[in-house]
């Protein structure tokens, strides 16, 4: 019984390390990296002026009247 907790607490500090850095990776490449490549193909054909006159249009802003 002498020093288990200190063996124990060596073990859970090194799975939960592992775990966290498990976690952290597939996060980044499962979730984050798609979504930044699926925002910069968006942006890459965004027309902002288009996307604003078919707000315009559709009566969206109360200080540009639809035309």
């Amino acid at each position: 019984m002498r020093r288990l907790l200190a063996r124990r607490m060596k073990f859970h500090l090194f799975g939960a390390f592992f775990v966290s850095v498990g976690c952290a990776a597939l996060y980044k490449f499962g979730i984050a990296d798609p979504r930044k490549r699926a925002y910069a193909e968006f942006y890459k054909s965004y027309d902002p002026m288009k996307d604003f006159e078919v707000m315009r249009a559709a009566g969206v802003f109360e200080s540009a009247p639809p035309k």
